[in-house]
């Protein structure tokens, strides 16, 4: 009898991708792809206004129907995904850009510069987020960029406090030590250091950050604050559909829609990301 051969135990160190992370990539993804090939693949011009073609339901010449002025709904739709996109991208870099080197300094320096920063945070965290965005808005004209701006500003504590907790847990690390042993500044400590082991949670946070700057922007312009007429923004969409939503749901219901499936995508993302980074809430890996 052949003896058997000995089992080779299972490659370690491959993290297996979570499943709500591939469908969540898979919805971001095509959306980011519908919304960079919009200019090419809209049916029909975005912003043509034909007053003979008003309030046309879902048809084989317009998929979504149009609006009050004739507009078709799926090319605006398409377009608008473009400002969602990146509006919700460019203040989640911003808040990232301003709120992790804030949190970096109040985890390793602590003290006075902790108890400074943190309070300001709070303060800021006290109010909520569609005030604090409009307080921002108030003071100048409207304008997609001002609103990517105060979204942005509106999570900069968050992102904060979030690296503060990263970095009071890596201060006391031995890479650190040798570090300080070595005399190094609190600039290389913080960004050679320190940085790149904290940005796992960074970047689950940052994913988070944008579902919530893509609804707060979306809030901001249906309140008149964000983009204006005749943009194509989701929010702006459905500000301007809400009086005729007896007459003509769809044109509320489409911007509706793709906003909660964005939302939903990344979300998933976020909590994929989560998983995977997170070795607290690695899954074991199947058996063969």
């Amino acid at each position: 009898m052949d003896a058997a051969l000995p089992e080779v135990p299972a490659a370690r160190g491959r993290r297996p991708w979570p499943m709500q992370l591939k469908a969540g990539l898979v919805i971001v993804a095509t959306i980011i792809a519908l919304a960079v090939l919009a200019p090419w693949i809209a049916p029909h011009p975005w912003d043509t206004i034909s007053i003979r073609t008003r309030f046309q339901p879902p048809n084989a010449t317009y998929w979504l129907g149009t609006d009050d002025y004739g507009r078709d709904v799926l090319s605006r739709l398409l377009m608008g995904a473009r400002l969602s996109l990146a509006m919700g991208a460019g203040a989640t870099l911003f808040a990232v850009a301003i709120g992790v080197p804030l949190g970096l300094a109040a985890g390793y320096f602590r003290g006075w510069a902790d108890e400074l920063i943190m309070r300001a945070a709070d303060v800021l965290m006290a109010i909520p987020a569609i005030m604090l965005g409009l307080l921002v808005l108030a003071v100048t004209p409207p304008a997609l960029w001002k609103t990517a701006l105060a979204v942005g500003f509106v999570y900069i504590p968050l992102i904060a406090r979030v690296a503060r907790s990263v970095t009071l847990g890596l201060a006391g690390e031995d890479f650190v030590q040798a570090a300080r042993a070595r005399a190094e500044g609190a600039g290389y400590i913080l960004f050679r250091e320190i940085l790149p082991n904290a940005w796992p949670p960074l970047i689950v946070e940052a994913s988070l950050r944008v579902t919530y700057a893509i609804l707060l922007g979306s809030a901001l312009s249906f309140l008149g604050l964000g983009a204006q007429p005749p943009s194509s923004d989701w929010g702006l969409m459905i500000a301007e559909a809400r009086q005729f939503i007896d007459r003509a749901p769809w044109i509320a219901l489409a911007p509706g829609f793709a906003m909660c499936l964005l939302v939903v995508g990344i979300n998933l993302v976020g909590d994929g990301l989560r998983e995977r980074l997170d070795p607290r809430l690695q899954r074991h890996a199947p058996k063969a």
